[in-house]
């Protein structure tokens, strides 16, 4: 929806609101034009229902305001005498249109001095936890998400079973463009696997303000853009549409920021013609290639426990082929261990030669190692367009940015005008994984869009290692409450946050007791 239909169906929803209530705001002392004058009429409602001013605010932020309109809708009803269970019901069922029917109909009275405390155990539970969704939905929304690692991308920097916090602050918080949508969930609701959200109505994309740009190397989580799957592993079932903030979230490096020009040779990456210095804590794999000798015997599950390479990452070394091993995810520092073991005459890293297709943009003779070079769009900036840049821009153009793009001949027109250039709307970013060989990365569905853009991982607090046998070791107790970025190797906190816990345990237990005696 553009600003001129959410104009529109604001205005709709003010009018509902007047003709709906205007009798119940003369009943209370009010004046009927009072109802009719947008944000006021909240205000004064508020005042009515005995309720605090700044629940206004609560009103108008999206998703939390699907909340507080049932709320709302119920204490209206209570404030003039109907507080029936049948009362509240219908207020809920008919999303507030049961207030027409008493507004109309029924000769009610207006209880100014009517207590707003819960007078039964119940409703004071029904109270309390409505407070408690409503503060955990605000702070999910726009200040920290939790987020779990599904795939092995980034494995080494993050690992599978990694569970963590997401800064919503550090790029700037997103306002959620899906107005109708339950709160946490994402875009499954959980246990009946059905949609979480409805597509209308839209929110335009805005973002407040960060407190930081991402930078090269940044660890960031996005919508992926080309996300068409009903379930997350599972890319064969049916296909489905879905909003920009309901697309799955994704984690990646992000090695392109807006303006530079990257390629990829024989598996490095450049960055403006430079090679792309990663961070200490980035463990970038990739494929290699081991020849060794028949005659000497190889353990091969006790070698990749030693390298601390997962089996799962490695099948190609499982089934010795001829002389040779294939090991698609390792790390340099588990590669120059291999080169030391007795009966190993070669260890080369593997780089892909051959034009692939499948990478983007699907016309270019590249492939995931050897890449490019591609431009990373910036907003403002005006690249040429022909025949040649066409596909890389393509989906930018019509998909991103909401242009008509038609081909007529070897004309390029948009929007019904001939263009040999654009200038782009919004800032991309270049997204991979440092597990080269097995990450699906921007090399394959291209640029990411700013209003794509979730969050910064700041905050492991939990890992879990689902091949761990026992307990104790299926959590990864060494990355417990450990930073994401930062100088260094990963440090855990645990110890210091098990301390505050007890401390604060301890001293609340003796303040207790010092103010009871």
């Amino acid at each position: 929806m553009n600003v001129n239909q959410w104009l529109f169906f604001f205005l709709g929803v003010q009018l509902l609101h007047f003709f709906g209530t205007w009798k119940l705001y003369q009943k209370a002392g009010r004046k009927s034009w009072e109802a009719a004058i947008p944000i006021y009429n909240s205000i004064v409602l508020m005042k009515i229902i005995n309720r605090p001013t700044w629940w206004t605010v609560l009103l108008f932020i999206p998703i939390i305001n699907l909340i507080m309109f049932p709320v709302v809708w119920v204490e209206t009803l209570r404030s003039f005498g109907k507080k029936s269970s049948n009362d509240t019901l219908l207020g809920i069922v008919t999303f507030g249109l049961y207030i027409y029917y008493i507004n109309y109909t029924q000769e009610v009275v207006y209880h100014a001095e009517r207590s707003t405390t819960a007078t039964t155990k119940v409703g004071d539970t029904v109270s309390s936890l409505l407070f408690a969704v409503i503060v955990a939905t605000f702070v999910h929304t726009y200040f920290i998400q939790p987020f779990t690692i599904p795939t092995a991308s980034l494995e080494k920097s993050l690992l599978i079973g990694d569970f963590l916090f997401v800064s919503k602050m550090n790029y700037g918080a997103r306002v959620p463009m899906t107005t109708v949508a339950a709160p946490m969930v994402h875009d499954t609701l959980p246990l009946i696997h059905s949609k979480s959200y409805l597509k209308l109505p839209q929110l335009p994309y805005f973002r407040f303000p960060g407190f930081e740009k991402i930078k090269n190397n940044d660890i960031v989580v996005f919508n992926w853009p080309g996300d068409t799957v009903v379930k997350f592993f599972d890319k064969t079932g049916p296909r489905v549409d879905k909003p920009i903030d309901k697309k799955s979230n994704y984690v990646k490096r992000c090695l392109g920021i807006p303006g530079d020009s990257l390629k990829i040779i024989d598996g490095i990456v450049y960055i403006n013609g430079k090679k792309l210095i990663l961070p200490e804590r980035a463990k970038p794999q990739f494929s290699y290639v081991v020849v060794y000798d028949k005659k000497t015997p190889i353990d091969i599950e006790g070698l990749l426990f030693d390298l601390k390479i997962n089996a799962a990452d490695a099948p190609g070394a499982m089934n010795q082929n001829n002389d040779s091993l294939y090991f698609p995810a390792v790390t340099a520092e588990s590669a120059e261990k291999l080169k030391h073991i007795t009966g190993f005459t070669s260890v080369e890293r593997f780089v892909n030669k051959k034009p692939d297709l499948s990478v983007f943009p699907h016309s270019k003779p590249w492939n995931i190692d050897n890449y490019g070079p591609i431009y990373i769009p910036k907003e403002g900036k005006t690249v040429p367009l022909d025949l040649i840049s066409l596909p890389l821009y393509k989906r930018i153009i019509s998909e991103y940015e909401g242009n008509k793009l038609e081909l007529k001949g070897n004309e390029i027109f948009i929007n019904n005008k001939k263009a040999t250039s654009y200038t782009f709307k919004q800032n991309y970013y270049w997204m991979m994984g440092d597990n080269r060989h097995r990450s699906e990365d921007s090399r394959y569905w291209g640029y990411v869009p700013e209003n794509h853009i979730v969050g910064k991982p700041i905050f492991i607090w939990m890992s879990w290692n689902s091949e761990g046998k026992g307990i104790m070791n299926k959590i990864r107790w060494e990355r417990l409450f450990t930073t994401v970025s930062g100088e260094g190797q990963p440090k855990s906190y645990f110890k210091v946050f098990l301390f505050l816990l007890v401390a604060y345990f301890v001293g609340e237990h003796f303040w207790k007791k010092r103010k009871n005696n």
